[in-house]
């Protein structure tokens, strides 16, 4: 999912809650049709745009954002999804606009989930621990002229970084790094002028990927932690985003209409740059992938053609081609 969203507050309305017959493992084939590749859909009883899956450190489970009216349509919920029964729970729900990113924002050591929400006065970001309930959330950022949207987690919880913005600027996107106990200052890792977003942090710790808008599309780049050494790893035309680390830190899942895709599909290439290998094969899109933790799998976001133009998206998983 590309931002950008434009958010009205809307009121929530229930939605049924049910676990499914059948386990994870059993695919859903109604939606094959146009599909080229192993990915199944995953089961999930609840209404709406089902988006932004990210896994559980143990990979047991799937948090999702849920917008109620439509593709990115606010208001937005996250649920968990227990993959051993799919049986759904309601995380956070409060009538605005909460938003996971794919990736690293389940943290193991600390066991919080990490997520952006436009409940007034802005957006800003919030922590929540993993077994909380709507309500227990933890404000984290608190900037007057600022907003904050699509954090992740350092791999020792203590740090988070994320995409800002000016009040009101839907442009020129600056990746910030930020203790999560408020200890330190909020440090820009790159300039306003190159417009970054979506960060995600490495298993390792040591590097922190982004996409950047550059030569009128965007492409996928990485840097250092401090900032520095910052370098583009995608090459060639189409827009590359929604990027996120294998597990073990070596390869990069992102979505791209890259090759004159119709609508963007799933591709992964190694951190160093290289040849890129193709994930899925859908006549549709495909987007917003997140690594299992076993390195064995890929859950992503997918509908039939335009995601804009559709009633929403689905969860789809996918397993990893030999690399």
């Amino acid at each position: 999912m590309l931002p950008r969203k434009i958010y009205t507050i809307l009121i929530c309305v229930a939605v049924t809650v049910a676990g499914c017959g059948s386990g994870p493992e059993d695919p859903d084939t109604s939606q094959n049709e146009n599909r080229n590749d192993s990915a199944f859909k995953v089961s999930i009883n609840v209404s709406g745009s089902l988006q932004n899956s990210a896994w559980s450190p143990d990979g047991g489970s799937i948090l999702l954002t849920r917008f109620e009216n439509g593709y990115n349509q606010e208001p937005a919920d996250l649920f968990v999804i227990d993959l051993s029964d799919n049986s759904v729970r309601t995380l956070v729900s409060n009538s605005t606009a909460n938003v996971n990113l794919p990736g690293s924002v389940w943290n193991a050591d600390t066991n919080m989930i990490v997520f952006s929400s436009s409940r007034e006065p802005h957006d800003e970001i919030y922590k929540i621990d993993e077994d909380g309930v709507s309500g227990e959330e933890i404000r984290v950022t608190n900037r007057s002229d600022k907003v904050a949207y699509e954090p992740s987690f350092s791999p020792d919880g203590e740090w988070i970084v994320f995409e800002s913005h000016l009040v009101d600027v839907e442009i020129e996107g600056v990746i910030t790094k930020y203790r999560v106990d408020g200890s330190g200052t909020y440090e820009a890792l790159t300039d306003a002028g190159d417009d970054c977003r979506q960060p995600n942090w490495s298993p390792a710790g040591d590097l922190i990927l982004y996409q950047r808008y550059t030569g009128g599309q965007w492409d996928i780049w990485v840097m250092n932690t401090d900032g520095s050494g910052q370098t583009k790893v995608t090459t060639g035309a189409g827009d590359k985003t929604d990027a996120s680390f294998s597990p073990d830190g070596q390869w990069i899942v992102y979505s791209s209409d890259q090759d004159g895709l119709d609508y963007a599909n799933l591709f992964v290439l190694p951190v160093a740059g290289g040849n890129t290998v193709r994930v899925t094969n859908f006549n549709g899109y495909d987007g917003a992938p997140s690594w299992s933790p076993d390195g064995n799998r890929i859950s992503f976001e997918s509908c039939q053609g335009d995601p804009d133009e559709s009633q929403g998206t689905s969860i789809w998983i996918v397993d990893v081609p030999e690399l």
